[in-house]
């Protein structure tokens, strides 16, 4: 480190404004081992709040509160402390920051999966909202398997997370792992699943009456034996959708078929089975309602394979209004879940379970009313 006074004093940096002199040899050296910038590229690591202080020669109290702009600390030594950090590319550890004062302004979520429309836009609602209230988001997959799902929720208590906004795997039967984020004082909010028979702060559509709605529409096209794809049951959006289906045979008048109701895993591989045992009944069904849109894709793969028409032979109603029912050919009928929506709405739940504090807890639960999109899988001409 070389001065253009060639004095070998060390200019004026911190320490009350004194000056420091030393032999030009020893900082040199001091230079070579202390400066983090090619150390930590060699090491590929991120610069850190300490490699800072041993760099200014002050203490990581005083690099925290200049960065945070603390009132305790002289302008000097901000804007010196501020000009190395943007010079090292410093990025703080918000993570580590909130370990050390036990919160944060993070938010966890879980959901089953990422791929598809529904859980993506769901989280973009959150991310939206939470940007704009100055919280952070991570997001967690618990592949709808119950002990991923337990792993994510250990994981954002160790980060210490504000609150959680969870979707339950379809292996979930309990509420146990649940009550542990309640035991930790931790915010929870569900959206879209949650386990049937608890009281539970939740972000739902309207799915009783999106089913409705989609078997109505078939019948009002003259189908008269719908069948219907049903999802596990211990989950309330599946166990809403199959009571919804119910409803409308009941305004009609119909007596439901057993055999034309199949418990599917929602997968497009699951609504190819179901649909192949439907087709082998003695009494085939000339309409299908999923609870589910990968279903109902699997459906119209087999159909098609079958040389069936649709919707002339079978008409085709799915749930989720997901990005593929607009490409397939024809374009799948579909009931939309307002995602956004109800990403925002958990949002904002949470933060009204924030904002009461100490206050006894009051659970509350939002409905959002769904639509039907109609489109050529289920039109027919009368």
């Amino acid at each position: 480190m070389a001065y253009a006074n060639g004095s070998g004093v060390l200019p004026e940096k911190l320490r009350g404004g004194r000056n420091f002199t030393y032999s030009i040899a020893p900082i040199v050296q001091m230079a070579v081992r202390r400066t983090p910038s090619a150390k930590n590229k060699a090491l590929g690591r991120p610069v850190s709040m300490a490699d800072l202080a041993r760099e200014l020669g002050v203490s990581m109290t005083t690099i925290s509160r200049a960065l945070s702009n603390h009132h305790s600390i002289g302008a000097a030594t901000k804007l010196a402390v501020h000009k190395l950090a943007k010079k090292r590319n410093y990025q703080p550890n918000h993570l580590a920051a909130a370990l050390r004062k036990g919160h944060s302004k993070l938010i966890g979520v879980v959901i089953p999966y990422i791929e598809g429309r529904f859980f993506a836009s769901v989280v973009h609602g959150i991310e939206s909202a939470a940007s704009r209230a100055g919280f952070s988001v991570i997001i967690c997959q618990s592949n709808e398997d119950v002990v991923q799902e337990r792993k994510n929720l250990d994981t954002l208590l160790g980060a210490q997370v504000a609150g959680i906004l969870l979707s339950v795997s379809r292996t979930t039967h309990d509420f146990k792992h649940f009550e542990k984020v309640r035991n930790h004082g931790v915010p929870l909010v569900f959206f879209d699943r949650m386990l049937e028979g608890e009281s539970l702060n939740a972000v739902v559509l309207n799915d009783r009456e999106g089913a409705r709605q989609a078997t109505q529409h078939l019948l009002e096209q003259g189908c008269r034996r719908v069948a219907h794809l049903a999802g596990p049951q211990h989950l309330n959006i599946y166990k809403n959708r199959l009571q919804g289906y119910l409803d409308a045979l009941a305004s009609h008048g119909l007596t439901p078929d057993q055999h034309l109701i199949r418990e599917c895993n929602m997968t497009q591989e699951g609504g190819q089975e179901c649909m192949a045992q439907l087709l082998a009944l003695p009494g085939p069904p000339d309409a299908v309602f999923s609870a589910g849109d990968s279903a109902i894709l699997g459906a119209l793969q087999l159909l098609k394979s079958r040389g069936l028409r649709v919707p002339q032979d079978v008409a085709l109603v799915g749930f989720s209004n997901e990005a593929l029912t607009q490409v397939t050919e024809p374009m799948l009928t579909s009931v939309d879940q307002r995602c956004e929506e109800m990403g925002q709405s958990a949002f904002r739940l949470f933060m009204d379970l924030v904002e009461a504090g100490d206050t006894p807890p009051v659970q509350r639960q939002v409905v959002l009313q769904p639509e039907l999109f109609v489109r050529a899988s289920s039109l027919r001409e009368l």
